[in-house]
């Protein structure tokens, strides 16, 4: 046991973000309870679940995960696969596995395993990551997953794995003599990409998805439909001003109140963070979230490694990612993706993979260098 733990500085242990962490969640959970009381005990014990699972993985060695790296990609494809033949099919898409009541929705762990897997296959080929051969092969391992989480269909959770292994790629060492040319091709193919899911008879997404960007775009023309959703979040976000309406107000002019935001509890949730604690609560949330990611950033500097570097970097990738898509779907900024906030949107897959990614960070942080300290 003594040797197990011969290379942690407890001293080291993120206290700070284990409370930041905690607080945001703390408030989620209240924020679930305004928008629907039913699931508030669930969240609470996803939380339990999620900081139990934190503590345990932030004391396991993270070089002693990552020596099953295959193992964990298999999993994640095996998960993947699983979920498409034999998940529950609910609302024409196949994301979930019901387990006692419970919903369990793989491609939430997913993301983590990918992290994990990336973390160490990129350690072990660093000198190389720049090749064509390494670079190929990386983008090669990313297709199936992402296919099969597309296919669910799931765009939005699809495009996040991209965004993560783009993070991971960058913090891995990949340079900017592959990366700048990569942009230059990227945007041209985004603006051909957008043109042609706007066209009617269009077969590369479904007839929803495209609806939801058309909706974007042409917000007035769909304000009945698609964009109701979003045009009421930004009503409701407003309504809010300084201060919010408070907590489980009764309000007949709230909009959450008059039932104008579906499953608010889920993608929406930053909407009642608008209309109930006001301008000043939402900053909270971001300021909060914002301090969570800075903390996975400077674990991920003092990484002793690259395999702590990619794992902390990653986590914090992909907070922010989808911390700004979520907001800026409730905000329209974005067309609606239907991803959730993280450690604030109802769901204990969501809740707990996260936890569980803080967990990995942790436990970088505690074999991390002296330096920037």
């Amino acid at each position: 046991m003594k040797d197990w733990f011969a290379n942690y500085q407890f001293k080291k242990y993120n206290f700070f973000m284990v409370l930041c962490c905690i607080a945001a969640s703390v408030i989620g959970i209240l924020l679930i309870g305004s928008a629907k009381e039913e699931l508030q005990s669930r969240q609470i014990q996803g939380l339990i679940i999620g900081f139990c699972a934190m503590l345990i993985v932030s004391l396991v060695d993270y070089h002693f995960i990552l020596r099953f790296y295959w193992i964990i990609y298999g999993t994640a494809i095996a998960l993947l696969v699983l979920v498409k033949y034999f998940g529950d099919t609910g609302g024409g898409a196949a994301r979930w596995f019901e387990i006692g009541g419970f919903r369990f929705q793989p491609s939430e762990i997913v993301k983590i395993l990918l992290i994990l897997f990336y973390a160490q296959f990129i350690m072990k080929h660093r000198a190389s990551v720049n090749t064509f051969r390494i670079i190929l092969i990386c983008v090669l391992l990313v297709i199936p997953p992402f296919y099969l989480i597309f296919d669910q269909p799931d765009l939005s959770t699809s495009l996040m794995i991209l965004a993560i292994f783009a993070t991971i790629m960058f913090i891995g060492g990949l340079s900017y003599k592959v990366v700048l040319p990569v942009i230059a091709v990227s945007i041209p193919l985004l603006v051909l990409f957008f043109n042609l899911v706007t066209r009617e008879g269009q077969t590369i997404l479904n007839d929803y998805q495209q609806k939801r960007i058309l909706a974007w775009i042409k917000p007035d023309e769909y304000a009945s439909t698609e964009a109701y959703q979003q045009i009421n979040s930004i009503t409701a976000i407003g309504s809010g001003q300084l201060n919010g309406k408070g907590l489980n107000n009764n309000v007949i002019s709230s909009v959450k109140n008059g039932n104008f935001i579906s499953e608010a509890q889920t993608d929406f949730i930053f909407t009642i963070a608008g209309e109930e604690l006001g301008f000043i609560g939402c900053c909270g949330i971001i300021i909060l979230l914002f301090v969570i990611i800075l903390q996975c950033f400077l674990i991920a500097i003092r990484a002793k490694d690259t395999a702590g570097m990619i794992i902390a970097g990653g986590m914090a990738g992909l907070l922010g990612f989808q911390t700004f898509i979520n907001i800026g779907v409730t905000t329209m900024i974005l067309p609606d993706t239907g991803l959730p906030l993280p450690f604030f949107s109802y769901g204990l897959t969501s809740l707990v993979s996260i936890f569980i990614g803080i967990g990995l960070v942790l436990n970088v942080g505690l074999q991390s260098n002296d330096y920037l300290q």
